[in-house]
């Protein structure tokens, strides 16, 4: 393979190893913020219980998530050279406002997060708790905002040799050793055209990431029969927060794919297997594109794709047909991936909404409900759906938008180092395979022995002198 083929494939490995911890961190930093907010507000010591056993496991996922993601950094400027030269201007205020305003705020209350139980006082801890959440939440604010600018760019200006030039202007190979999109209007770059929605789709996606996570974790508690006020609690939060954030992923789905209509039709035209431009589109449940035929073979609602982007049954549908062959996506694995993350939210939406009846119906915790116990059993495993939603998603996005790496601009033939040798990246590839091998152990290893240990029982002190002496701390 040639050293843009094997750049690629490293940095989806390494970016989609690292995205499997950000999630949950963000997930599960705001069920914190609830677990200790109900217990500031109930004195129920069963809730700071809960805090203090999901703040251990909340510490390991955000040590393992900041290990792997500073290897990506190191891979623009040695991979992606040509890239890192042209969207330095951008990208450099992007990742200068999450330092600025995420990583300082994680960095200056975690410690006091992980270690201030019982050396602060309550409402100080919880202060802390919430500037972390807020601060894993403004992380994935401005890193959203740099990819989405690669999606839709807006806000800058070209530079070659130093001239200015208007933002469409038609880069040649020659000027790409001295070219640079500069930002003429911050926040323009900031809110481009598919950054909110994005923003919100992704943030849902992270909620929900933690909202099955603890899930999961209750639903094995109640399977083993230990810990069951914790995993009973950790249910009545959990299903019902994963319900409502269900809802709300549809209807930002639904904004996000009209966005992606309106500034890349060949994308939305890979994602449903459209070729020729047509009125009343069909909307593929399930299928095949046939790519020599140029049709989809499979379960199809008539009329519905036009419909959803348009609202509007005879809305028109941009087909691929309508793009040069060099720049069209990988039409199967952009249909087959976006229907794989379609599949697992409809799959979410029946555990959530199922748990959650059950649970006003007074039923979950019913040993002799048998539905209930199979319910819970379904529950455990659940916890991976969300992660194969969120990865099947951003790589919708990213390979809906080949072959540009910067959308209409730049292509990503043309941002990859050519100085560095096809050798030197299989040989790094290979060492970050074995690398994320042995760390995805160990985080599997001290996940399972935390889950295993439980929740401390002496975090749990139901005597009254102690929880009024903690209600007036």
């Amino acid at each position: 393979m040639d050293t843009e083929t094997l750049s690629r494939i490293q940095f989806a490995v390494t970016i989609a190893f690292h995205y499997f911890y950000p999630p949950i961190s963000i997930g599960l930093g705001l069920l914190l913020v609830m677990m200790e907010g109900l217990y500031l507000k109930t004195k129920d010591p069963v809730w700071h219980q809960m805090a203090h056993f999901w703040t251990r496991i909340f510490g390991l996922v955000f040590a393992i998530g900041t290990a792997t993601g500073i290897v990506m950094e190191f891979q623009f400027g040695t991979n992606w050279a040509t890239y890192s030269r042209f969207v330095g201007d951008v990208f450099g205020s992007a990742l200068a406002s999450e330092g600025i305003f995420a990583f300082m705020l994680e960095a200056g209350f975690l410690s006091i997060l992980l270690f201030g139980w019982n050396r602060v006082p309550k409402k100080m801890h919880f202060f802390s708790t919430c500037m972390v959440c807020l601060g894993a939440h403004f992380s994935a604010v401005w890193i959203v905002v740099a990819n989405s600018w690669m999606q839709t760019p807006a806000g800058f200006h070209l530079e070659i040799n130093g001239q200015r030039f208007p933002a469409d202007y038609p880069l040649r190979a020659e000027d790409l050793p001295n070219a640079r999109a500069v930002i003429e209007n911050f926040w323009a770059m900031v809110f481009n055209p598919s950054s909110m929605d994005r923003l919100t789709h992704v943030i849902l996606g992270c909620w929900l990431t933690g909202a099955f996570f603890v899930s999961s974790v209750s639903a094995y508690y109640l399977l083993r029969k230990s810990h069951l006020e914790v995993a009973r609690r950790g249910l009545r939060l959990s299903l019902p927060f994963a319900a409502i954030v269900l809802v709300l992923q549809f209807i930002s789905a639904d904004s996000t794919a009209r966005g992606v209509a309106r500034n890349q039709p060949a994308k939305l035209a890979a994602m449903e297997g459209i070729y020729a431009t047509r009125n009343q589109a069909p909307l593929t449940l399930v299928g095949w594109v046939d790519v020599n035929a140029k049709q989809v073979i499979g379960l199809k609602l008539p009329n519905m794709l036009s419909f959803l982007v348009h609202h509007n049954l005879d809305g028109t549908i941009h087909g691929l047909d309508e793009f040069p062959i060099q720049d069209r996506p990988p039409v199967q694995s952009v249909f087959q991936l976006f229907h794989l993350m379609v599949a697992c939210a409809l799959l979410l939406t029946c555990l959530a909404f199922a748990g959650t009846a059950f649970l006003f119906l007074g039923r979950l915790f019913d040993r002799d409900c048998h539905f209930a116990r199979w319910l819970l059993i379904a529950l455990v495993p659940a916890v991976l759906i969300p992660h194969i939603a969120n990865q099947a998603g951003w790589f919708v996005a990213e390979l809906g938008r080949q072959p540009w790496i910067v959308y209409g601009i730049l292509r990503t033939s043309q941002g990859f180092s050519e100085v560095v040798a096809a050798s030197h990246v299989l040989i790094s590839l290979i060492l970050f395979l074995v690398l994320y091998g042995f760390l995805f152990a160990l985080f599997c290893f001290l996940l399972n022995r935390k889950i295993h240990h439980g929740p401390d029982e002496h975090t749990l002190d139901v005597s009254p002198g102690t929880i009024q002496a903690r209600a007036n701390t």
